[in-house]
């Protein structure tokens, strides 16, 4: 292996352990603040939490409208061409943009306070609630603008600190409140972790192009972003409808088999997805970025995909066969018994993240070519195949049948983006890729067939192979 391959290995290797255990302690820091609001509080807190957040992570996404990726692009570009000049004023309209929006979507949600307050509470009298979480939207939008900034320009370390710091003096500034003000506290503990976040970025944000693009007009401002607004734009219509067809498929299961289904699904797919994502995270942190950089040669696009792709199968595996392992645990520890019921769901959910996690690495070719329209098609045809396998399944073999359902939709998912890698874009999926798959698969669905009848020690010694021969392949890929 080349110098060069070694050496972006190792940047893969420090990313995924940077930003894995970032997204670490973010959720670590989300389940404590859960615990205190559930004990000090109770059920009335937890439930307006529900509904204060709901509120004002839809008002979010609408005034996000995707910039938080697509802006990595347009800054990866600017970045990798070395113009200085050039990366100041992608900065400063990525920045003014992020400002706009902020401040327009919170007048937004000022202006829908009324409106909000009765849809959640039937009546107008938390209406100020929505007024003042307004700031949260507002601080959002700018920090998502600088999380863009860092990534784009590669200062991973530095968003990695905004990220934890922020998190952590959220939560410690949350406590007291939630001790001394119990029921009062909801609200202002919302705009608190709002407020952490903006102030910790503005500490970390990327300060060497401040002051340093030329003078830009109102024009000129909306001519740059008009790119990454438009890809935005698409980003956001995807993920609407993965949303939609998320609620459609739980509105049909509720109606089906009851609420307690519901909360079984939600449980599991959130478990598999929720903590799956540590890595796929992890690892775009960085490789999105680097991917956007070489985006105009089709070689190094298709070797860093294939380098990525086999490095994501060396990390998954050992997790995927430990998980099996212990699931029982892993569910007693998160929920409790009574869940027990989701694990042959999830267990299925895990060969599929074999699937995932090679798909995910081909479909943000899609996104550093920046082909927006691409993007929304394969998204909004997976968003479908997921809904009619999901119900398809589910009347044939229940709630295990949503596991396979998953890892089937995966299976297909791979397959578009694949047909999409290679017809669309002209690149080929190296041969160690599809290897690397098969083993994945296999190991994954072994381990599956052994917990089902029991066979924990040959598991064991699988798991221990497994993990000798991750650890063999990375230290060889760093050497």
């Amino acid at each position: 292996m080349s110098r060069h391959s070694n050496d972006i290995s190792k940047r893969i290797y420090k990313a995924i352990g940077i930003f894995g255990g970032t997204q670490a302690l973010t959720i670590l820091c989300s389940i404590v603040r859960t615990k205190l609001v559930s004990v000090l509080i109770g059920p009335l807190g937890m439930g307006l939490f529900g509904l204060y957040n709901s509120a004002v992570d839809m008002i979010n996404v609408l005034s996000n409208m995707g910039l938080r990726t697509s802006c990595v692009r347009d800054v990866s570009l600017a970045h990798s061409s070395g113009d200085y000049q050039r990366i100041a004023e992608v900065v400063r309209i990525v920045r003014r943009w992020a400002w706009c929006l902020g401040l327009i979507w919170a007048i937004v949600m000022i202006m829908a306070s009324p409106l909000l307050s009765r849809i959640s509470f039937g009546d107008t009298q938390h209406s100020w609630a929505f007024v003042v979480l307004s700031v949260s939207v507002f601080a959002f939008s700018v920090v998502n603008s600088e999380q863009a900034v860092l990534q784009g320009t590669q200062k991973l370390r530095k968003l990695a600190k905004s990220m934890v710091w922020g998190n952590v003096i959220g939560l410690l500034l949350s406590i007291p409140m939630f001790y001394y003000l119990k029921i009062d506290s909801v609200v202002p503990s919302i705009i608190v972790y709002g407020l952490s976040t903006l102030v910790t970025i503005m500490v970390y944000r990327n300060k060497d192009y401040d002051g340093e693009a030329r003078t830009l007009s109102m024009r000129d401002t909306v001519k740059g972003g008009a790119e990454f607004v438009k890809f935005g734009i698409c980003i956001t219509l995807s993920t609407f409808a993965t949303l939609l067809v998320s609620y459609v498929f739980m509105a049909y299961l509720n109606h089906r088999s009851g609420t307690a289904t519901v909360g079984l699904y939600q449980a599991g797919y959130a478990l598999v997805n929720r903590y799956s994502e540590l890595l796929f995270s992890a690892i775009a942190m960085e490789f999105y970025p680097r991917l956007t950089g070489v985006s105009a040669s089709r070689w190094r696009m298709q070797t860093f995909v294939a380098q990525e792709a086999n490095i994501s199968l060396y990390v998954i595996m050992p997790v995927v066969v430990l998980f099996m392992i212990f699931r029982g645990v892993i569910v007693d520890l998160l929920y409790s018994v009574e869940f027990r019921a989701m694990i042959p769901f999830i267990s299925w959910c895990m060969v599929g993240i074999v699937f995932k996690g090679v798909s995910w690495c081909l479909a943000f070719v899609i996104l550093a070519k920046g082909e927006s329209r691409v993007f929304l098609f394969t998204e909004g045809i997976s968003a479908a195949i997921c809904l009619v396998l999901n119900i398809t399944f589910y009347e044939f073999w229940g709630l295990d049948g949503l596991g396979v359902s998953y890892t089937v939709w995966y299976l297909l998912y791979l397959l578009m983006i694949g047909a999409v890698y290679v017809r669309k874009f002209g690149m080929k999926i190296h041969k160690s890729v599809l290897w690397h798959t098969l083993y994945g698969v296999a190991v994954a669905g072994a381990a599956l067939w052994g917990v089902n009848k029991g066979y924990y020690y040959a598991v064991i010694v699988l798991a221990v192979v497994v993990m000798t021969i991750s650890i063999v392949k990375i230290r060889k890929s760093v050497a």
